[in-house]
């Protein structure tokens, strides 16, 4: 299994040092670095492609809540802190956990049980292929301060609302607060395209097509002049059809 690159943010030396001993005993976490305020944690953040952060919150200058939301790209994020304040806050950034400082081992462990049961669907590797459990892959997406499930399998197609997606299955649809771009990251390549500047479609769900819009269950939706040629391409290789 591929490590996980860990960023560690807390200006409290200490704590820090607690935070890189609990690391240290996890083998599928890499940490990449240890910082002491948001400004050297944002340096790495841009190049050291950090997939999950434990972020304190009170920091000099910056707070990590300030820091988390200018990023436009966010890993899975844990806040540690000393504060409960912050939590309603917290989980309207969609963080994994909310860890109150000192973190014990064993509350660490919970924390990272959490990411480990996202991780049951990992997204596509760099040839486009997905796991056999696919049709057993979920999503779990914000809503109204609930966790809302779905399966990738039922996903027909997304729709950016700007700082928004609707995710539309045949039954249902699910708003919740992301980018387009992030989910687009996260979906294997070779069941879900994006097809328009607004618009994610599931391959296994596309009826029909034509130049400038594809039919995905019983909905039309368009396709993009500068996503025409990869989209119609990402049609046609589909094996399973005419």
């Amino acid at each position: 299994m591929t490590s996980m690159k860990c960023l560690i943010v807390d200006d409290e030396p200490l704590a820090r040092q607690l935070l890189e001993s609990h690391v240290s005993r996890i083998g599928e976490l890499s940490l990449v670095a240890s910082c002491g305020n948001a400004l050297d944690a944002f340096d790495v953040l841009q190049t050291h492609g950090i997939e999950l952060l434990f972020l304190d919150i009170n920091l000099p200058r910056t707070s990590g809540i300030e820091l988390l939301k200018s990023l436009q790209q966010k890993p899975r994020v844990i806040f540690t802190t000393a504060y409960r304040e912050y939590a309603f806050e917290a989980y309207d950034l969609d963080v994994m956990d909310y860890l109150l400082k000192p973190i014990s081992f064993d509350r660490f462990l919970r924390a990272i049980g959490k990411i480990r049961q996202l991780k049951k669907y990992q997204p596509a590797d760099e040839h486009g292929s997905t796991p056999a459990s696919y049709d057993e892959a979920f999503l779990y997406l914000k809503e109204n301060r609930e966790q809302v499930k779905v399966f990738l399998k039922d996903i027909l197609y997304i729709e950016s609302l700007r700082d928004y997606v609707r995710i539309k299955t045949a039954n249902r649809e699910v708003v919740t607060y992301q980018k387009i771009s992030y989910l687009e990251q996260r979906l294997p390549q070779s069941k879900f395209i994006r097809i328009h500047r607004s618009y994610i479609a599931a391959l296994d769900h596309v009826v029909s097509f034509t130049n400038s819009q594809v039919k995905v269950g019983d909905f039309t939706i368009p396709i993009g002049r500068n996503y025409r040629t990869f989209a119609l391409s990402g049609f046609m290789s589909q094996p399973h059809r005419a």
